[in-house]
């Protein structure tokens, strides 16, 4: 029989991939969207894992408007913080493992190169705090929760969400001929969503628990993540640096908060490639789409 595993956040750019990548392994899935189930409400939670029965549950539903959060940091926290908890707690009376998804803004990005698990972590802002709170949640409540950090994600799934993602703004901006500027002094480490997915499932089948860091293969800048979403796609676009002094935003940013994959490396997980690499595949998935 089909080992079950349930999805939260599943009509999501990694949910989407998540679910597809278990069903290509032979798993069942149960999938929840948040208009199905508000991880917020502890009742539905224990209720839906308790009539599933799931070897597993994956947590890829977020708050992720991190400007927004600045002037709601209760709702962040209560996506991000207090829904984690339910699920942490639904997940130890079903005896489910749970894999849940954090990022990379609970580093303050002062260190100036590319963080491994180690580092100690110093969010930045009410979305940093309410990701690194749900990451405490899942690790008070859970004997072997399974953290995997992240950063950037970008996926197919981007193609028809609403709020999108990075190389579709560079796409629109381009076909509306106006010169796009963009940050070259803030890193990251962006991530293809299939690649995230197969990998923390990999992670999940060879049992394995803590925190993991899954980024892009390499640290970026946005503005050089932008020329090669470019440069793969074959587009001509007035692209501009700019920088942080010149694009304020209302919540504060780590400046360098690119992750390196330390544990993934030393646990044999399947390494992710470039970010060329990845920028390719994903512009090929959107020319087949």
């Amino acid at each position: 029989m089909a080992k079950r595993v349930v999805v939260f956040g599943a009509a999501g750019q990694l949910g989407v991939e998540l679910c597809a990548e278990l069903r290509r392994r032979g798993y069942e899935v149960k999938s929840f969207e948040r208009a199905k189930i508000d991880i917020a409400n502890g009742e539905q939670v224990e209720r839906a894992l308790a009539e599933f029965d799931p070897f597993a549950v994956f947590n890829a539903a977020a708050y992720n408007q991190v400007d927004v959060a600045e002037r709601e940091p209760g709702a962040a926290f209560e996506a991000n913080a207090l829904a984690v908890r339910n699920l942490a707690l639904a997940c130890r009376q079903n005896d489910a493992r749970l894999v849940h998804f954090s990022t990379d803004y609970v580093f303050d990005g002062t260190a100036g190169r590319s963080y491994t698990e180690n580092d100690a972590v110093h969010p930045l802002g009410a979305y940093a705090v309410s990701k690194l709170a749900g990451e405490l949640y899942a690790q008070a409540y859970l004997d072997r929760p399974l953290i995997v950090r992240t950063s950037g994600v970008f996926g197919p799934g981007g193609m028809h969400t609403a709020r999108g993602n990075f190389p579709e703004l560079m796409l629109r901006l381009a076909r509306e001929g106006k010169p796009i500027r963009v940050v070259e002094d803030h890193v990251a480490s962006p991530t293809f969503a299939p690649l995230l997915a197969s990998r923390s499932i990999e992670m999940l089948e060879r049992d394995l628990d803590g925190v993991f860091h899954c980024g892009g293969g390499e640290p970026a800048s946005w503005f050089s993540y932008a020329r090669l979403i470019f440069e793969k796609a074959g587009i001509e676009a007035d692209l501009q640096p700019t920088n942080e002094r010149e694009y304020r935003t209302a919540a504060r940013r780590p400046k360098f908060s690119a992750l390196d994959n330390a544990r993934m490396r030393e646990c044999g997980v399947t390494p992710m490639p470039t970010l060329a690499e990845a920028v390719a595949s994903y512009i090929q998935a959107r020319q087949s789409a």
